[in-house]
């Protein structure tokens, strides 16, 4: 990221248990987004109101009402609690710094899968399946824009 001046504020969160491909398509979605614009947004996908699009991982992804220039799409809900915590926790971090909450703009989101959790299915006759809980690593830093 290189230098970062006092326009810059940053959040991340590690190994929140919610599905990294959703966590995926949803930092796709926001990066480039206004903050206030961004948190509503999921915030709908929540309520099941919107639907995130998803452009990578959309094998047999049903088709979703609303979605402007793109068809496949989901309503990742824990995801996207994830993110409205991280987000607004950004929004309290660019305030402590003197930054304009109302003109902040995501200028970098990326979720990266983490560590997985080794657990095991119990199964018949005494044999047992092992099994992952999957956890993701997200990183979002927001920008103030003059206009």
């Amino acid at each position: 990221m290189g230098t970062q001046g006092e326009t810059f504020a940053r959040a991340k969160a590690n190994e929140l248990p919610v599905s990294p491909k959703h966590a995926i398509e949803i930092a796709r979605f926001i990066r480039n987004q206004d903050l206030n614009r961004a948190i509503s947004y999921l915030n709908d996908v929540v309520e099941k109101k919107k639907a995130v699009p998803f452009r990578r991982f959309n094998r047999n992804v049903a088709h979703k009402r609303g979605l402007e220039g793109w068809d496949a799409g989901r309503y990742p809900v824990k995801a996207s609690q994830g993110y409205i915590k991280l987000l607004e926790s950004i929004k309290k971090n660019a305030e402590y710094s003197g930054l304009d909450a109302d003109r902040l703009v995501i200028v970098h989101a990326a979720a990266n899968r983490g560590r997985g959790q080794k657990a095991f299915f119990p199964r018949a006759m005494g044999r047992a399946t092992p099994k992952r809980r999957e956890t993701v690593n997200i990183e979002v830093i927001v920008q103030e824009v003059q206009e």
